[in-house]
């Protein structure tokens, strides 16, 4: 008996000091993580009404979570009480209209849970949109979007499906019944604040933008500026176009649009070294991070720092030898500066609040300049002189 009380005691004491240990280590790294936190103090110039920080989950549809929460920006901007609406809608009648592409053109195009910000657009124009409480894409239990089963169970369906001569007719009902099992069955109508909407009708009645009012641009040194051409990015598997605009015309319009009221829709390149999202800094060091020594690499998003000024023919070459690709979108909202006066946007994301500024970005003009891809806004957020130019 003495023998299994000795036994109960040295367990007992093992246990807690294995609590001790680990929760001691949860500790030294929480305190480590305080003894480097940012010292970045940013003071808002431009804070433009948004929604809420969403969480895309195991989605690659931020340029769906991007783009709707633009157009959210655009019901307060245009004095309507916004909407949350539903970024699986948009991105489950995308991917019908991916599909249809992919067969058309017997497989010859990427397929995958990317887009672009025109997409959004493109789905309001033909189908409508839906508030997210008629239609969130879970299932069951599901809290958040998980697209890892559904995504490869498409994709291989449309390559057997693209080998087959003739082509089956019904490809269409089975490819939006795979939908349906993950994402749920679109309703036909459903009910908002007491009334009974279709997504055509709510578009329509409730969201009442034009997308004929909306813009893209890019800038490239292989098309002519202040044209439209195609962007050959896989995400753009639309085929849209934008304008092609030299490289600081983007910082230039972004600034011009919120300082008029409008925000901007932004893709870019999130693979950068600059680029931190737990501490909510992107920025184009002055010092190539192979070059840095493991203290300045630790320290790089702690402080302000010197920045790359970056040329256009950099920015070309990192777009032409895939430094730079088409990662990430994100929604600019506002424009602040740092404790040394220096000007960034701020950036709406949408991979929740875990960062060190609760689901936000703060991001230099140079990184724009260096690592966007697209920009969309409404074109009366022009300069005149630019639209001019453009000759819209």
């Amino acid at each position: 008996m003495k023998k299994y009380k000795r036994l109960v005691v040295i367990i007992f004491v093992l246990v807690i000091g294995a609590i001790f240990v680990m929760y001691g280590r949860k500790m030294l790294h929480k305190n480590k993580y305080k003894r480097i936190k940012t010292e970045y103090v940013f003071t808002a110039i431009i804070n433009l009404g948004c929604t809420s920080v969403k969480q895309q989950g195991a989605s690659n549809t931020c340029w769906s979570y991007t783009g709707n929460s633009f157009l959210e920006s655009e019901m307060i901007r245009m004095g309507k009480e916004p909407v949350e609406l539903s970024q699986v809608y948009t991105a489950r009648q995308a991917y019908l209209d991916k599909a249809h592409n992919f067969v058309r053109l017997h497989g010859g195009l990427t397929m995958g849970e990317g887009g672009q910000l025109r997409d959004v657009l493109n789905v309001f124009r033909k189908y409508g949109a839906m508030p997210r409480s008629a239609y969130s894409g879970l299932r069951g239990n599901q809290t958040y979007n998980d697209f890892k089963k559904m995504t490869p169970m498409l994709n291989a369906m449309l390559k057997v499906l693209v080998k087959t001569r003739p082509l089956k007719p019904n490809w269409e009902q089975a490819y939006s019944s795979t939908l349906d099992a993950h994402l749920g069955e679109v309703p036909e109508e459903f009910e908002f604040k007491g009334k009974a909407y279709t997504a055509r009708t709510f578009a329509d009645q409730v969201i009442g933008i034009d997308p004929e009012n909306y813009i893209g641009f890019a800038s490239v040194t292989d098309q002519p500026y202040d044209k439209p051409f195609v962007l050959m990015v896989p995400d753009n598997w639309s085929f849209d176009s934008f304008y092609n605009v030299p490289m600081q015309d983007l910082p230039d319009i972004i600034d011009r649009a919120l300082q008029h009221g409008y925000t901007v829709a932004w893709t870019t390149d999130v693979s950068e070294k600059g680029f931190s999202w737990p501490y909510g800094i992107a920025y184009v060091p002055e010092k190539p991070f192979d070059n840095m020594s493991n203290e300045e690499r630790k320290t790089m998003f702690v402080r302000p720092t010197a920045e790359k000024k970056v040329t256009a023919e950099e920015r070309q070459q990192a777009f032409d030898n895939w430094s730079t690709t088409d990662d990430h979108a994100m929604h600019i909202v506002g424009l602040a500066k740092d404790q040394h006066g220096k000007e960034y946007y701020l950036a709406k994301n949408s991979w929740g609040k875990a960062n060190e500024f609760r689901g936000y970005m703060y991001v230099t003009k140079e990184f724009v300049k260096y690592k966007t891809i697209t920009l969309m806004l409404h074109k009366d957020a022009l300069n005149p002189l630019l639209r001019a130019r453009l000759k819209i």
